[in-house]
């Protein structure tokens, strides 16, 4: 008989795993890992120049699990960034305490609302400005949070190396920090502030950030807006907004039984995105984005085929104005 050693490392660690439930009362299940995916499929059409391009432009995996009660993990990994592997988050989290939790690894700074949107939840096909250029930042770091005792406010703080996700290897004289305050209040309301201090070359930029949002059964609108400034004035601070409403509805049409409509207005002034050997510039620009969604949601699997538009108002980018129409199948489980 021949020795079978994966079987033999699974065995062990389910016998671990049911001697670990058994000892603290808890189902077997709660230490099964589960995975999630999303998968996103694009058309696009410059409605200028009548260029066009397919993309898939996220085919994301996770994992997340417990190995205790208060200890857990989460994996996420995007196989295809339009064309590009990353490996995103990477962290383990230990419940200190009621409401207490500790987390480390890889994983987004806490800081903004705008720029915690996954591409499960995305209400646009395009990600705002202020998500995508102004803090769409990613670091190696720890961080606390607290919510308090029977009242929906939860207090975030971390500290972060400042360079690149990709290479943890580099030593640093000093750190990115960044700390959010998310607050639920009555009726449907919410509101959210943060600061966040980065440095991922030789210059330092500080940000602060605010958030107001209301909601009920079929509406859904949301506000935000951060200012950037740069240490010793080395460009000129940027403002970045953005307002958007997602308006939704039960509906029987074949698989789909949702229908919802956006709209949104964003922008931001001249920002500089700063980096380890250059900066990189982003030039003002605004505009609106319309769009239709029909969604099939079955339990935690959702299929949403949507239709935006985008009219830049300002641009002063690089190239012409880039209006487009983009259909979007987005699959999440």
């Amino acid at each position: 008989m021949t020795f079978n050693f994966k079987k033999a490392i699974m065995a062990l660690s389910l016998a671990a795993m049911s001697l670990t439930a058994a000892a603290d009362g808890t189902d077997l299940s709660y230490y099964i890992p589960e995975f999630h995916g999303v998968l996103r499929t694009r058309w696009e059409l410059d409605t200028r120049s009548g260029e066009q391009r397919f993309q898939v432009r996220n085919a994301r995996v996770s994992m997340a699990g417990n190995v205790l009660p208060s200890i857990s993990y989460f994996f996420q990994t995007d196989l295809c960034d339009a064309g590009t592997m990353k490996i995103l988050d990477a962290y383990g989290s230990i419940n200190i305490a009621k409401g207490l939790n500790f987390r480390a690894g890889q994983f987004r700074m806490p800081f903004g609302v705008e720029t915690f949107r996954a591409p499960a939840n995305y209400y646009f096909a395009n990600r705002s400005f202020m998500g995508k250029q102004v803090m769409n930042y990613r670091a190696v770091g720890a961080r606390l949070a607290y919510t308090l005792p029977s009242t929906p406010l939860t207090i975030e703080a971390g500290a972060f190396n400042p360079t690149a996700i990709g290479n943890h290897n580099v030593w640093n004289k000093t750190l990115a920090y960044s700390g959010k305050v998310t607050w639920s209040l009555p009726q449907g309301w919410n509101v959210a502030t943060g600061y966040a201090s980065i440095r991922p070359g030789a210059q330092r930029a500080n940000l602060v950030d605010g958030a107001l949002g209301w909601q009920n059964a079929n509406l859904l609108i949301q506000g935000e807006y951060m200012y950037e400034h740069y240490v010793g004035n080395l460009y000129k601070d940027v403002h970045s907004y953005v307002v958007f409403a997602d308006w939704h509805k039960p509906v029987t049409c074949g698989v789909f039984n949702r229908w919802s409509m956006q709209a949104r207005f964003d922008g931001m002034t001249d920002h500089y995105s700063l980096g380890s050997t250059a900066d990189t510039h982003d030039g003002a620009c605004n505009r609106v984005t319309v769009g239709s969604t029909l969604t099939c949601i079955h339990g935690k699997t959702h299929a949403d085929v949507r239709l935006n538009y985008e009219k830049y108002c300002q641009w002063k980018g690089e190239g012409p104005r880039p209006d487009r129409l983009v259909a979007e199948l987005v699959i999440s489980f």
